[in-house]
């Protein structure tokens, strides 16, 4: 049996309605011509999935921006939680879209990785939106960037939302030794896999699955092993496309976000997310009881 693809796309979108100043991402209005070629290009990935049946495929969208915004994106989540082959589509998104158009998602096929901007929204508000995913049966994982001067809402966030409510939280890496003893054991109560996520993991010449069973596509169909190697495998479109991928080894020296280390084969992480691994929900979630409650009702004594 053909292996399983999980695949990240990410197109020429590149326009954001947040502003974050920690965010790496392209901060650029697209055009009407812009969206039409970025919506232009969705579909024909979209058309290329659909012929790759039955071979079983995952997608996370990756975008250069917030894409929810943007109908074709909401469309195309539908449209591939039709496609029997495809096991989860979900989508990277800071949940500033309506979400009444969930009500037509296949609830086994989509998932949204959902982030908390606290300069950009409030956790109420945010939080309301997350009731409304779950009253709607829709999988989500919820995160964050652990700025410190965030720690307070951060804390809330974790007090409001419902308890088995997964939050991950991405370390701020910019600056060596941003945190303190008592910062890490804060973030690392809220989320227990923060730790893997603050490492830069050694990854030359480590196994990974990238470039073999995990791959990215552009607008263009330009595959390459993940977003942070930039030599092409070839192009999606190219009947022989297949024969590109293979067992190989990362090229980089350290690997440190989450959508490239979770394929690397040392850490073992997929018996970490099992199914949940492209929305980044751990498998064995919640914790038991004891360890939850642990970990709910408190409140940030860390200097901010």
């Amino acid at each position: 049996m053909n292996p399983r693809w999980n695949i990240l796309y990410r197109g020429p979108l590149s326009s954001c309605n947040y502003a974050c100043g920690y965010c790496p991402f392209a901060k650029t209005r697209n055009t009407a011509e812009e969206l039409r070629d970025d919506a232009t290009k969705l579909n024909r990935f979209l058309d290329w999935v659909e012929r790759r049946a039955p071979r079983e495929i995952g997608i996370l969208f990756t975008p250069w921006g917030e894409a929810l915004v943007h109908r074709p994106y909401r469309q195309a989540l539908l449209r591939l939680g039709g496609m029997p082959h495809v096991k989860r589509a979900s989508i990277q998104t800071n949940l500033a879209c309506g979400l009444q158009w969930l009500e037509e998602a296949d609830r086994e096929t989509i998932a949204l990785w959902c982030t908390f901007h606290p300069t950009e929204t409030t956790v109420e508000r945010f939080v309301a939106k997350i009731h409304q995913l779950r009253r709607m049966g829709i999988r989500h994982s919820v995160g964050t960037v652990g700025v410190k001067e965030h720690f307070p809402h951060i804390g809330r966030l974790r007090t409001l939302l419902p308890e088995d409510t997964y939050l991950w939280v991405n370390a701020l890496k910019k600056h060596p030794r941003y945190y303190e003893e008592q910062h890490l054991g804060f973030l690392t109560a809220i989320d227990p896999h923060f730790p893997t996520n603050l490492r830069q993991h050694p990854s030359r010449g480590k196994s990974c699955h990238a470039g073999h069973t995990s791959f990215t596509v552009d607008g263009d169909g330009t595959a390459r092993r993940c977003h942070f190697i930039k030599a092409p495998l070839g192009n999606i479109h190219d009947p022989d496309f297949e024969s590109r991928l293979r067992p190989r080894v990362c090229t980089n020296a350290i690997c440190g976000c989450h959508i490239g280390y979770v394929h690397l084969d040392e850490l073992n992480l997929n018996s970490v997310f099992g199914d949940g691994l492209l929305e980044r929900i751990p498998e064995n979630w919640p914790l038991e009881p004891e360890k939850m409650a642990d970990r709910v009702g408190f409140e940030p004594t860390v200097g901010c």
